[in-house]
């Protein structure tokens, strides 16, 4: 019974980030991501199993906390492409590589202090289950990339060789 409450629980939040959030376009992406992080959520919510006081202390923390990574992530992005550019260009490449670097330390920060702020809410085993939850979640959204059958990201493309199985390395592309 607890475990279909934080389910419920965690729906319910996720539906109303969601209609707080100003859509981009109803189709495509945004559509894609909203399914993205429905998934993400029943996964988390499955792995951790938590308790109907822990969701409520849990998922606007949570939340908060993907917000301040996806600002992060976009600012080492932006600070990746204006490199890329520089180096292509032969101008600025040392601040601009400084620049990387410190988009990318706070970045780390901002995970550091993650679970920092989910210690306070979870007990230790079910942030390490987060963590582990996490990285589950990312690697099959990697593979539903990958996979011919699976659901991709909109304007995603098959690279040069098609889909690669698990097991084929490259050296360099």
């Amino acid at each position: 019974m607890k475990k279909i409450i934080s389910v419920l629980c965690a729906l319910a939040l996720v539906s109303a980030v969601a209609f707080a959030q100003k859509p981009e376009k109803k189709g495509g992406k945004e559509q894609w991501r909203e399914k993205a992080r429905a998934e993400q959520v029943a996964l988390i919510t499955e792995e951790l199993n938590l308790t109907e006081a822990e969701a409520q202390a849990f998922w606007p923390v949570y939340n908060e906390v993907q917000t301040q990574r996806r600002e992060a992530f976009k600012l080492q992005m932006d600070a990746m492409k204006a490199l890329k550019k520089g180096v292509e260009l032969g101008d600025n490449v040392p601040d601009l590589l400084e620049a990387y670097t410190q988009a990318k330390e706070n970045c780390n920060k901002v995970e550091a202090q993650a679970l920092k702020r989910y210690k306070k809410v979870l007990p230790t085993e079910k942030v390490a289950k987060l963590v582990l939850a996490e990285e589950k979640f990312r690697h099959q959204q990697i593979g539903k990339l990958g996979s011919k059958g699976g659901e991709r990201h909109p304007g995603r493309q098959k690279g040069p060789r098609g889909p690669r199985s698990m097991n084929e390395t490259t050296v360099a592309e």
